[in-house]
């Protein structure tokens, strides 16, 4: 400080990480990792400079403090960079474990992919590939800065993704090309999942849509949306474009920008969807995938209300963007590693329940789809056209779910899309997420999801 810097901070993180390949049924590889640094940011002459390191002597640090203040005099050229203030923080949060993840041997950890494996191959059914992948973290964490705050944390967390799961019958295939678990907590968080009776539900129903699942002809129907396909939703149509960053510009010429700007008919107040759309944003779930009590700004999280009641209400902010905006930080920056900045993201971002039974969504649908589980999406970079392509799939008449529907694909404006609802069921689910964002690319663990929503009248190709 004596550099003539506004603020700096530290931040140190030590990373052991660990990851098991299955490949149809045979070991592929198995990994350990650990690595450690620190990295400084320093606020000086309306600049931001970062930088950081893996080696922990006296010497290193003094460097990387001056290589951050260095770039944050001559960032400073570039346009003037403040924080919204902040009350300093002291604390030490971490998760706990019920079965430590450092205790469970490795080879406990391999009989447990290799008995979801011989789950899913003992159905009767054609799985012609099949990659297992679980990996584990420990994350011990320590935040300082110059206004006093000292935070410490730890975070384990655990993860399994089943990837190109492909099913052969009667001469063609279909897949699930990608599903994500994660939380965090101990090993016990993964044998909770039901890994191997969830995926073996997932390839009957791929059996049964190569033989009986028929295309739907397309036009404007009512929609019924399971949780996953409503998680996507609100990450991709709400989480994204509710970062402020994003609506700034950013990520313009990265991950994209926002349908929200300072020139565009939606900001703060504007009608995005129906009275039943809330949809938050709340790092603070226990044992969730993107839990933290403090961000990587040394902020306090809380839930954000992103649309409230169908209104955009409250934008994902750091300290930067929240002074741009005349705004407080709500505790959105988050880092993957030591050796990068803190980027607005997301945590676990989801609709809030209705009051309606399952059986209630579906009972007055003359004739429409059950969308159950998505197999891909597209978006564009401001987040606003977007399609969605089911993977297990229904049709609905009289109320009642039929046949199979193969791919049937939902094309929407994010407006047209949540303004079509109806009906929220009251029961909630979240899928784990690696979400991408940032350059260099930083993959967040989060959770998104919701209850089961009707869509009133939305085109379906």
């Amino acid at each position: 400080m004596n550099k003539g810097a506004d603020y700096a901070e530290v931040r140190a993180l030590d990373r052991r990480e660990e990851e098991i390949i299955l490949k149809n049924g045979e070991l592929d590889a198995y990994a350990i990792s650990f690595d450690s640094g620190f990295s400084v940011r320093i606020l000086a002459g309306g600049g931001l400079g970062f930088a950081s390191s893996n080696r922990w002597t006296r010497e290193e640090a003094k460097e990387v403090v001056e290589e951050a203040h260095r770039l944050a005099k001559a960032s400073g050229r570039m346009g003037r960079i403040e924080f919204a203030e902040e009350e300093a923080a002291e604390a030490e949060w971490g998760v706990g474990q019920r079965k430590r993840i450092e205790d469970v041997h490795p080879e406990e950890k391999i009989a447990a992919l290799l008995e979801v494996d011989k789950e899913l191959t003992s159905q009767g059914i054609k799985v012609i590939s099949r990659a297992l992948i679980c990996a584990t973290e420990l994350l011990e964490g320590y935040f300082a800065n110059s206004e006093g705050s000292k935070i410490r944390s730890f975070v384990p967390r655990v993860s399994f993704v089943a990837s190109g799961i492909t099913v052969f019958e009667s001469g063609r295939t279909e897949q699930i090309p990608f599903k994500e678990y994660g939380q965090s907590g101990g090993w016990e968080v993964l044998e909770s999942w039901g890994l191997g009776a969830d995926l073996a539900r997932e390839i009957r129903a791929l059996k049964r849509l190569i033989e009986e699942g028929r295309a739907m002809r397309p036009g404007r129907m009512d929609v019924v949306c399971g949780p996953e396909v409503v998680g996507i939703a609100c990450h991709e149509s709400c989480g994204h474009p509710m970062e402020a960053d994003r609506i700034l510009g950013r990520e313009m010429s990265q991950a994209g920008r926002s349908f929200i700007h300072d020139s565009s008919p939606f900001w703060i107040g504007s009608r995005i969807g129906s009275e039943l759309v809330t949809i938050v944003d709340d790092p603070t779930m226990e044992n969730s995938y993107g839990y933290y009590l403090y961000d990587d700004e040394g902020v306090r999280a809380r839930r954000r209300y992103l649309y409230k009641n169908g209104v955009i209400n409250e934008f994902l902010h750091n300290r930067e963007t929240a002074a741009k905006l005349g705004a407080r930080s709500n505790g959105s920056a988050r880092s993957m590693n030591y050796d990068r900045e803190p980027i607005v993201r997301m945590a676990n971002t989801y609709l809030l329940p209705g009051d309606m039974s399952e059986e209630e969504i579906f009972e007055d649908i003359k004739r429409g789809v059950y969308i159950r589980s998505f197999s891909e999406w597209n978006i564009d970079d401001t987040r606003f056209n977007q399609r969605y392509v089911g993977r297990e799939a229904y049709l609905i008449e009289r109320g009642e779910l039929g046949t199979p529907v193969a791919r049937p694909i939902i094309e929407a404006t994010t407006q047209s899309f949540w303004m079509a609802v109806d009906a929220v069921s009251r029961n909630v689910e979240f899928q784990a997420a690696t979400c991408g964002k940032g350059d260099p690319m930083q993959g967040a663990p989060v959770f998104h999801g919701g209850p089961m929503i009707r869509l009133r009248g939305i085109r379906v190709g």
